[in-house]
């Protein structure tokens, strides 16, 4: 638990599924094991490699050879895993708004050579990654675009993911829709708060609080950056599938306030 952040059991699970399904095997001169080890170490402990080398009595390139090795294979194990359960559950979510889970915006700290770190640089004055999240109503993740630098903008992320066929973005089927905060343009399928209106802050809070629950400590939410504009939504927030999901919010709205 100290070194790894998991119990014996749980390695060792995760140890064979990367073994059976993601082809990660054991070398002449080190094992599966080991190589897990330390790639689970640098993680769990933020070490950095002159640490492992003293560790694990291995040459620095050997530790950065493997740590990439099984970063691959998880990175593979993550798009599989991070998925909604049942390709037909977003159809079926029972739900009477037809909402379907939440989409976020979340700074993790990016530890980069100093010469790398510029262009992660955010006006908190430490590098870091936008990462975007996607989850349901079970509290689970189904979708997470990573690897973006951290003064990124929210909309630049979020089309690039919904728009390549290669991150598998779970699109929201006809009818339903995922709530979304300002950073992101107010499309079909995709429900933005209200600005102004206090009487409407129940709608607000159901947002807020999918996506920030599930943050880990040492994470933080970029609302702030919501007034930002870097131009790259093509003018989609303002066109009909906009004007369709302010209908849609306005419905909402109208069903809370006639249950009060």
């Amino acid at each position: 638990m100290i070194n790894f952040r998991m119990s014996k059991m749980v390695f060792t699970i995760l140890l064979r599924v990367l073994e059976t399904r993601y082809n990660l095997q054991t070398l002449r001169n080190i094992s599966s094991s080991e190589m897990l080890r330390i790639f689970l170490y640098i993680l769990g402990t933020s070490a950095k490699i002159s640490q492992c080398r003293e560790r694990f009595q291995r040459s620095g390139s050997t530790i950065s050879r493997h740590f990439a090795n099984v970063l691959e294979k998880v990175s593979r194990m993550a798009t599989d895993l991070i998925a909604p359960e049942d390709p037909f559950l977003l159809a079926q979510y029972p739900n009477k708004y037809d909402c379907i889970g939440a989409i976020d915006g979340t700074h993790i700290a990016a530890i980069l050579p100093p010469n790398e770190q510029i262009p992660y640089m955010g006006r908190k004055g430490i590098s870091t990654q936008n990462v975007m999240a996607v989850c349901d109503f079970n509290m689970c993740f189904t979708f997470v675009m990573a690897g973006w630098e951290g003064p990124a903008h929210d909309i630049r992320i979020f089309l690039n993911a919904i728009r390549d066929p290669k991150y598998k973005f779970p699109h929201p089927p006809n009818g339903k829709y995922y709530l979304v905060d300002y950073g992101y343009p107010q499309i079909k399928g995709y429900l933005g708060p209200y600005r102004d209106f206090m009487e409407y802050e129940d709608i607000n809070w159901a947002y807020e609080n999918i996506i920030d629950s599930e943050n880990a400590h040492g994470r933080e939410s970029d609302d702030d950056d919501d007034d930002d504009d870097d131009g790259d939504d093509d003018g989609e927030s303002n066109n009909s599938s906009g004007f369709e999901m302010e209908l849609t919010r306005d419905a909402i709205a109208s069903s809370l306030m006639n249950s009060l």
